[in-house]
């Protein structure tokens, strides 16, 4: 039930690391969802639109050279020739919508007629046929490659257009007379237009998509804001609720505590009574901790404790501290100590860098074994100050170095009872020293201690 309280105040204090957390995942989930739909969108769209206008062009191609061929079988049985040299001086072939070419080959490989849009492109197109027009039943996709040198005869020359590729669409169909296998009809199409015309899509179809990127980050964006209204209501409505009855607890813990203090003085005890007195005013001392830690954190976070900003020595600061924790680092046999120079003056608020310290030195005597050593330094150059608490304790695991400025998180969770305190000391330093623009480092090791390093700006330099 404790740590339930426990982690339920965590969560409330920390509730703009939360609000700013979740607020982000609902945003990236809210913008995943569409960026996903539009992407799925855009490739929906341009494989459709791809296979459509190709299998259109397969479609006609096929046709026309189905049609053709049919037409030379023809034009063969009526001339009554079995060799398709006989139609040489023929015009056979019909012009098809972007016919690039066509060819007319026997069954020894040569072109007995032919004709295309560019007669210095034969050598490379008939060099296509030879090499990749084996299955003559399927629809080829070749390129030529402008740039390229094309030979005719002893002549070379580069393709019409340096600058595009020719993506051409070949079929082809075998020519009969009479049941037997005379030749072969090719059929070219420039299809470059259709590649032309995906790369614009697409290049389209990008453009829109980082554009409703935008938009949907910023619809997203809207909607987690919406989202969070009420729950933002609901905690600020709980952390009101905890500033006040934190508030509200310190005065009634303060009474508690004077009439335990009152009855141990007045009233006649035996060793139980003494004792039960000696527990019940160490847990109401525990007690107005926790309230005094809760109430300072919830008018944090709702920014009602201003900074008072005065010059101060922060050498003698520091040496208070010492001279306040000495009892109880010599209950401990623990040595405690001060590195500083005579005087370190700096601008800030007093009270909360003397209660930072406090909180480091309290935090280094409790987690130091007995005859240990805690040592507080004090540096001042290149406009920083620096303070620097180290001691010889159990040390903190590396996992746990950014969880240990959690609220009410305890690294040894076994001994928290037993070491006393709540989990909000180090809370409250940092919040310290994050409004007084600083950092607050941990390196430790375990067994052998560990170092706490503030650093603050130096605004006297």
């Amino acid at each position: 039930m404790k740590h339930n309280f426990s982690s339920f105040l965590g969560i409330l204090f920390n509730d703009r690391d939360v609000f700013k957390n979740t607020q982000n995942r609902l945003t990236r989930n809210f913008s995943g969802l569409l960026m996903l739909f539009l992407i799925l969108f855009i490739l929906i769209v341009y494989l459709v639109l791809y296979f459509v206008i190709l299998n259109t062009q397969e479609k006609e191609l096929k046709t026309l050279v189905s049609q053709e061929a049919g037409y030379i079988e023809k034009l063969l049985e009526k001339n009554s020739k079995s060799d398709l040299r006989g139609i040489q001086d023929q015009e056979v072939i019909f012009a098809g919508v972007d016919q690039s070419f066509y060819y007319v080959i026997n069954t020894n490989g040569e072109v007995v007629i032919g004709s295309e849009a560019n007669p210095r492109l034969r050598p490379e197109l008939l060099s296509l046929l030879n090499k990749n027009m084996s299955n003559h039943e399927e629809i080829q996709k070749e390129i030529i490659r402008t740039g390229q040198n094309i030979r005719k005869g002893r002549e070379e020359f580069q393709a019409p257009d340096e600058n595009q590729d020719i993506h051409m669409m070949i079929a082809s169909d075998e020519v009969y007379y009479k049941g037997q296998y005379i030749g072969q009809l090719y059929i070219g199409k420039d299809i470059s237009f259709a590649y032309k015309l995906f790369h614009w899509v697409l290049v389209i179809l990008i453009g829109l998509g980082i554009v409703f990127v935008g938009v949907a980050i910023y619809i997203s964006l809207r909607m987690s804001k919406r989202a969070m209204v009420p729950i933002r209501a609901a905690f600020t409505r709980q952390r009101e609720f905890v500033g006040d009855a934190s508030h509200e607890l310190r005065t009634p813990l303060s009474v508690l505590l004077s009439s335990v203090d009152a009855m141990d003085m007045t009233i006649e005890k035996d060793e139980m009574a003494g004792k039960l007195l000696s527990n019940m005013r160490e847990e109401v001392k525990r007690m107005t901790n926790l309230v005094s830690d809760l109430l300072t954190l919830a008018r944090s976070d709702s920014n009602t404790i201003e900074l008072k900003t005065e010059v101060f020595d922060l050498s003698l600061l520091a040496a208070k501290a010492i001279e306040s924790l000495n009892p109880i680092a010599f209950s401990k046999q623990i040595q405690l100590e001060l590195a500083a120079p005579a005087s370190i003056t700096v601008l800030g608020d007093p009270q909360r860098i003397s209660q930072l310290i406090y909180i480091l030195l309290d935090n280094a005597i409790k987690y130091t074994p007995n005859a240990g050593e805690v040592k507080l330094n004090l540096f001042k150059d290149n406009r920083e100050v620096r303070i620097v608490v180290e001691d010889t304790g159990i040390g903190i695991k590396k996992e746990d170095y950014h969880k240990i400025f959690e609220r009410f998180y305890r690294a040894d969770k076994s001994r928290s009872r037993q070491i006393g305190g709540h989990g909000l000391g180090l809370s409250i330093a940092k919040w310290i020293v994050d409004t007084h623009k600083g950092t607050i480092q941990v390196t430790s090791e375990l067994g052998k201690g560990s170092t706490f390093i503030v650093k603050l700006p130096d605004y006297i330099s």
